[in-house]
């Protein structure tokens, strides 16, 4: 594997891993109990990453977590689930006799969404459709836009503008 391959494989599991925070955090303010992470026991558990309660009903909870643009500057309005999302689901709810749900941590620069939902409301579909989520259309919207504060260019999935001499010199010349 090269190195840039290397660094884009260590940006995606650190978003991922920033999102399972992100979504621990949520959960604690939507009042669920008994929070685990799954990957704490057994890194990469099938569908699941976190399993919590609320008011009685256990969750099993798989946590996507994306940058809010796709690399050609289009909205990231799709994330996939996997092939097999199903059938990981009904394995997971029987291992931890829980529902199946998904939650969608949503990135860009300064801000950050979480949106929360059955796998059922997906009718099938193997991605969690974020663009009607923002909607209102398909699950619950927890956070929207929120302002984080942590330096994001690590995480983003955007092109770093790379500036040679001869640029920084056009650059200075426009009195800016």
């Amino acid at each position: 594997m090269d190195l840039e391959n290397k660094k884009e494989a260590a940006r995606k599991k650190s978003l991922g891993e920033l999102g399972e925070l992100f979504a621990l955090k949520a959960l604690v303010d939507q009042k669920f109990d008994k929070i685990r992470n799954l990957n704490d026991n057994t890194m990469n558990e099938t569908f699941a990453d976190i399993e919590g309660e609320k008011d009685g009903i256990k969750y099993v909870i798989s946590v996507k977590a994306r940058n809010k643009y796709q690399k050609n500057g289009k909205l990231n309005t799709r994330y996939n689930l996997g092939h097999d999302v199903y059938e990981k689901a009904r394995n997971a709810e029987i291992k931890y006799n829980g529902s199946a749900h998904w939650m969608a941590v949503q990135f860009d620069h300064t801000t950050f969404s979480i949106f929360f939902g059955s796998l059922k409301s997906l009718n099938g579909s193997r991605a969690i459709p974020v663009d009607k989520c923002e909607k209102g259309i398909i699950g619950e919207t927890w956070v929207f836009r929120k302002r984080h504060y942590f330096d994001f260019e690590f995480y983003s999935n955007q092109e770093k503008i790379k500036l040679n001499s001869t640029d920084l010199n056009s650059f200075n010349t426009l009195n800016i």
